[in-house]
């Protein structure tokens, strides 16, 4: 009997497409891997727009595969959708014990967390899936280390270490440093910038979709302004190249007549 629930009604949609597609049958946890890491990303991206109707298809192409790794937790015997639900309702109750009369003021999750593993040799770092891109990666690592207490008082910190591995760049620069040890302080500077955004309330993520964005919008502009004028881009000079920049920009500034 299908479930009447909108999660109940997907489920039962792959129950019935593993017994009747063969496609849908042969599939395993591993083969739908890079569907779902592109299916998360479709939707990221589709939230990054905020548009509505691209947002509930992105949506339901990710229920989808929640339900299709659950019908796979199903026939292996691992798992199903009560035992998926009742955790996560689980944890979120315990999450938050002062909505659901469980107890006071809930700690922070980073704080959580060590509490949960005190006996253990795990780290609030621990858990966050390897293949996070890496401005991704570093923003977490920063929200988990904060979330126990060990994060700036204010923007200032952040901001002077943002000089600090800059002028340390520039020293390895200077000193004619190899190339990792370039590398290395370039990571630095960085991952100290992402710090700097997050202190400031950004996702660093957003601001350089934006930068990109930006950037991309004017060199076309500048290819654009390249053609009207007879230049080659390919061979021009800088100077005619920055020439050309400084247009773009110029001409993107002004507002409509």
């Amino acid at each position: 009997m299908q479930e009447p629930s909108a999660l109940g009604r997907i489920v039962e949609l792959v129950r019935d497409l593993r017994r009747r597609c063969s496609w849908d049958r042969v599939q395993t946890r591993e083969t739908l891997r890079p569907y779902l890491v592109e299916e998360v990303l479709e939707l990221d991206h589709a939230l990054s727009k905020g548009d509505p109707v691209e947002i509930k298809a992105e949506l339901g192409d990710m229920l989808l595969h929640l339900a299709f790794q659950i019908v796979l937790g199903e026939e292996r015997g691992d798992f199903g959708a009560e035992d998926v639900t009742n955790a996560i309702v689980t944890k979120m109750k315990r999450r938050h014990p002062h909505l659901f009369d469980l107890g006071d003021e809930p700690e922070t999750w980073e704080r959580q967390k060590l509490q949960e593993h005190a006996s253990s040799a795990r780290s609030v770092l621990d858990g966050l899936p390897p293949t996070l891109p890496a401005i991704l990666m570093a923003y977490r690592l920063q929200e988990r280390a904060a979330g126990v207490g060990f994060d700036w008082p204010d923007v200032a910190g952040p901001r002077a270490k943002v000089d600090e591995e800059l002028a340390e760049v520039d020293a390895e620069l200077a000193n004619g440093a190899d190339a990792q040890r370039v590398q290395a302080e370039l990571g630095d500077l960085l991952f100290s910038v992402v710090n700097l955004a997050r202190k400031l309330g950004h996702d660093p993520r957003t601001a350089l979709e934006g930068a990109n964005a930006r950037f991309s919008e004017r060199f076309r502009r500048v290819e654009e302004l390249a053609v009207e004028q007879g230049v080659d881009v390919g061979s021009a000079p800088l100077e005619e190249l920055d020439r050309l920049w400084d247009e773009a920009k110029e001409r993107r500034q002004k507002p409509p007549r």
